[in-house]
């Protein structure tokens, strides 16, 4: 019995971590196991053990299973820029192949729930013309979507989940995430996406002055991920 899902986002800085971590909470609560993988990410800061990632480190605080900082993000990078141009700088291949095997181990735990989170929106470029959206399709992923509220949300959400049912996925929910609380017309907007997405949404997070993923997991409901268990 196990679900996994690949975490995207309109944009970045959308609140992906923070829901995606209020997610795999929930999961616990509801007596689920659970895993994560941020394959790749930029902006990381260097400490004694290495390059740490805050988002990886919030998705690993998350996880049941023992799994190491290396084996969640294995591909951190130090400018915060974007991924394939961090790797270039550091002479590093980031390409689909490379970040799948350390992503399929994680996936070969089999936590009952698992995580893969992204960087930035669906078409993030990785080596070549290859983007983090073909890690998704590589894994044959169900997609859950991040839709930071504010103004022109509402485009970037249909675009995307055109962008991933053209690409042959599943998109499995969706989560609104109010990052800015003075929206015009926040509840109309709602009520477009939730009349225009192909899916179900999953909550709708407020603009939270500490947004740990106790207080997250409060405003997400996982029962329409749990039947592809």
């Amino acid at each position: 019995m196990t679900a996994v899902f690949f975490v995207t986002g309109t944009d970045t800085e959308v609140g992906k971590t923070t829901v995606a971590a209020g997610l795999l909470h929930a999961a616990r609560l509801a007596g689920l196991s659970t895993a994560a993988a941020k394959p790749v990410a930029s902006g990381c800061e260097m400490s004694v053990d290495g390059l740490r990632n805050s988002d990886a480190l919030a998705l690993l605080g998350e996880c049941t299973l023992p799994l190491r900082y290396e084996e969640v993000n294995p591909f951190a990078f130090e400018p915060a820029i974007a991924p394939h141009l961090a790797a270039r700088e550091a002479a590093v291949e980031l390409s689909v192949a490379a970040l799948a095997k350390p992503v399929r181990q994680i996936l070969a735990l089999q936590a009952q729930f698992s995580l893969v989170e992204g960087a930035g929106g669906w078409r993030v470029p990785l080596a070549g013309r290859e983007s983090l959206s073909d890690l998704a399709v590589q894994l044959g992923l169900p997609v859950i979507l991040v839709v930071g509220v504010r103004l022109g949300c509402i485009n970037h959400a249909l675009l995307t989940a055109e962008a991933i049912e053209r690409d042959g996925l599943r998109l499995a929910g969706w989560v609104a995430n109010i990052v800015d609380p003075a929206t015009s017309r926040l509840e109309e907007n709602l009520a477009t996406l939730t009349e225009r997405l192909p899916a179900p949404c999953l909550g709708r997070v407020p603009h939270l002055s500490e947004a740990c993923p106790a207080e997250v997991a409060r405003y997400l409901d996982i029962g329409p991920l749990i039947p592809a268990c």
